[in-house]
């Protein structure tokens, strides 16, 4: 079977694509090779396929797929050509023999995809409570298929947090240095002054969508803009945000990868190999 159909059939095994925000995503087969890598034994992962991680999968040896968590082509397409960073891309990779897959909305909304390794990584033990959040604006209508699947996640502690240790918490999870936070006037606190977190509200990426109105002591997600952070703790709500795809990326490594071995290893195929790129990382960082 060729590294693409197997490719395929996993993902689907991991996220769904129908789990998809379709009316604004694109997620999938984004690039097909017409010749693909007759030695593609290796599956490349990323969340987003800048310049720099183009240049490392092309150096890599034995690529034959790419999967890509934010989609490289994201818009409707009139021509193609190497101008356009995106495009150039697409087609560096198909003339190398290697296509392009991505998930995306699909992987956030998945039972046991990026949003659920989030909060499995704040849980205070199997007494807390998760419950998934359906996303406001963009879906298709027909709703999460599969029970616990969404757009997001609320997890209630049963042992409420600290905030501060709720952040040190976040930034281990995610293997991050900093976060940026904006503490609600309305935040219940303790009898010494401090920030308890009895739930939390969790959106991989950028979360306003799906968090704002959502009833969580804290809102966790990669980014909002500064009035929906003001829209946020004028609700009651405190605010933690970890920069867009670093809430993504250590899923990757975490969760995904494993997987994905795991099911190539029963498809009764020749073995695949799967790598995680080294040099994929969020555009900000701190000066």
């Amino acid at each position: 079977m060729a590294t693409l159909q197997r490719v395929i059939r996993a993902m689907e095994k991991i996220a769904p694509l129908h789990l998809a925000e379709t009316a604004w995503d694109n997620v999938g087969v984004l690039v097909e090779s017409p010749h693909p890598n007759p030695t593609g034994n290796r599956v490349f992962l990323t969340i987003d396929l800048s310049p720099r991680v183009l240049k490392e999968a092309l150096s890599t040896p034995n690529v034959g797929v790419i999967v890509a968590y934010h989609p490289p082509l994201f818009r409707a397409i009139k021509k193609f050509t190497m101008a356009d960073p995106m495009q150039r891309a697409a087609l560096s990779c198909a003339a190398a023999g290697i296509s392009i897959f991505s998930p995306h909305t699909a992987l956030d909304s998945a039972v046991g995809g990026i949003n659920d390794w989030i909060v499995d990584g704040l849980s205070r033990g199997p007494e807390d409570k998760i419950t998934p959040v359906t996303a406001k604006v963009g879906a298709t209508g027909e709703g999460p298929a599969g029970e616990g699947a969404g757009a997001g996640r609320i997890i209630y502690f049963s042992n409420p947090w600290r905030f501060e240790e709720l952040v040190e918490k976040v930034k281990s999870h995610l293997g991050i240095k900093y976060v940026r936070v904006a503490v609600s006037d309305a935040a219940e606190n303790s009898s010494d002054g401090a920030v308890l977190v009895k739930s939390v509200a969790v959106c991989a990426g950028s979360g306003a969508s799906v968090l704002l109105g959502a009833n969580a002591d804290v809102y966790l997600t990669g980014e909002l803009s500064h009035h929906e952070v003001l829209a946020a703790n004028n609700s009651g709500s405190s605010v933690i945000l970890c920069e867009h795809s670093n809430s993504e990326r250590g899923y990757l490594s975490a969760v995904l990868a494993p997987k994905l071995r795991e099911l190539f290893s029963e498809d009764g195929s020749s073995p695949l190999e799967v790598i995680v790129s080294s040099q994929d990382r969020d555009p900000l960082s701190v000066a």
